[in-house]
């Protein structure tokens, strides 16, 4: 679950100190050499702030299997009346085109790519029973092993499949999310409760992943990532029920019960932490990103082009030569006609110049760039082009997994310690760590691992 609530805007204002992206960067890339306590440092930050927003959960733990039913029914209610209003042919509610969906799936990257590292710390505790449940989740998220359902490994070939992946960073609370969730990883020892409360409110179903995979679906654009999470995360024997059982099972019981559940109260309020999905969504000004993205390229163009050409008596080049000039340079292209807005951009010379292994600039632009260009240009002609298409009907099917699963398990005398190892958040999608998940599961489903620790 992405929060859909937002605290704030990855376009509002003069940006403060990043403080996630280090954090995140340095737990998902040099694990070992991150000082421990700046985990817990940054954790005791952000429940903090947690603390102080309304918990939906109930106060009586006895409730809450119901509760997850409930709001699970109610979600199903609210997908209902989102179908009928599309079939009576009201308009995606999410996405105004492909680009669109393409920027919430880059900008959403950095907490998808580490799906599931909270739970990282609870494989080391396989001797207790309480921990299987999420313990099971968390192999679930690494796909046990398997790379067409390791959660990370989806998302990276959805990512590569697009050629979306950002190539420069993004808001510093884009990362918060992700930091949030490699922290608890680390640090779980000392979170126990908040990690516990944090896995409950990330496995609810939430509506927008529904209406995600249906948009994400009609514009072509695989939504597998989205749909898996949808079944796995059911209330009724998935990671949701997980997600109670082990709160009920992990209650201390007595006089710390109160304590434990007002941490654990915080923890499920971190999700509410960040930038949410509907704050990502909304966000997206089809103007501003183009802009934006052509401002980024603009150093690497800005000598790169001759000077025979000229618009409005300024070379390419020069054009590109300060910041701030690329809205203008855009109208001067319409002007000339090199660009034809709400046209097939097939019409247009600057994308005949862009699109195409024979095209001058083929390369120059990278697919989420180069969709950003097309909708740009297509404007209301796309509009126009969007009742061919049926939203109902399936446009994709499951392929073969890209990476083979070897027949055997990982070296049989490797010590579990080095399988835990490779199936941290950083190493589990790697071919390595693959195996070593694959390893760690049969151990574990044959109870080979009941008595190491």
């Amino acid at each position: 679950m992405i929060p859909l609530e937002s605290t704030g805007h990855p376009h509002s204002g003069a940006r403060p100190e990043r403080t996630a992206l280090p954090l995140y960067r340095s737990l998902l890339e040099r694990p070992d050499a991150t000082e421990p306590g700046r985990a817990k440092q940054f954790l005791e930050e952000q429940l903090a702030l947690a603390a102080e927003l309304p918990c939906p959960m109930p106060s009586n733990p006895a409730q809450l299997l119901q509760w997850v039913a409930d709001n699970a029914a109610a979600v199903g209610r609210q997908y209902s009346e989102y179908l009928a209003l599309r079939h009576a042919g009201a308009p995606r509610r999410f996405f105004s085109n492909k680009a669109h969906a393409l920027y919430f799936l880059q900008q959403v990257a950095p907490s998808k790519l580490v799906d599931g590292a909270w739970l990282f710390g609870t494989v080391r505790h396989t001797a207790d029973w309480r921990y299987h449940g999420l313990i099971r989740t968390y192999l679930e998220e690494l796909g046990d092993g398997d790379p067409s359902l390791n959660h990370v490994t989806l998302y990276r070939a959805l990512l590569a499949e697009h050629d979306c992946l950002a190539t420069h960073d993004l808001a510093d609370e884009l990362y918060l999310q992700g930091a949030i969730q490699l922290a608890l990883g680390q640090a779980s020892e000392d979170f126990l409760p908040e990690v516990i409360g944090y896995n409950l409110g990330y496995e609810q179903l939430p509506l927008h992943l529904l209406i995600t995979a249906f948009e994400l679906n009609e514009l072509g654009i695989d939504p597998y990532y989205f749909t898996l999470h949808v079944t796995i995360d059911n209330a009724g024997t998935g990671h949701a029920h997980k997600a109670v059982a082990a709160v009920l099972d992990l209650l201390p019981g007595g006089a710390d019960n109160a304590a434990f559940l007002q941490r654990l109260r915080a923890g499920y309020n971190l999700n509410d932490l960040g930038i949410g999905s509907a704050a990502v969504i909304e966000s997206f000004d089809l103007d501003h990103e183009v802009v934006q993205m052509l401002e980024r390229k603009r150093g690497f163009g800005q000598y790169m082009h001759s000077d025979y050409c000229r618009l409005e008596g300024r070379t390419v080049n020069e054009w590109l030569a300060k910041p701030g000039q690329c809205g203008a340079f855009l109208t001067a292209l319409e002007n000339k006609g090199w660009i034809k807005r709400h046209q097939d951009p097939e019409a247009s010379r600057f994308w005949q110049m862009l699109d195409g292994p024979g095209a001058p600039m083929f390369g120059v632009f990278n697919g989420y760039e180069r969709q950003l260009l097309k909708d740009w240009i297509a404007g209301d002609w796309l509009d126009d082009q969007s009742g061919a298409s049926n939203p109902f009907r399936a446009r994709f099917r499951r392929r073969a997994p890209a990476v083979a699963i070897a027949t055997g398990t990982a070296r049989p005398a490797e010590p579990t310690q080095a399988l835990i190892r490779k199936m941290s958040p950083s190493l589990h999608a790697s071919p390595e760590g693959l195996e070593a998940t694959r390893a760690f599961t049969q151990r574990l489903s044959e109870g080979a691992l009941s008595h190491e620790y």
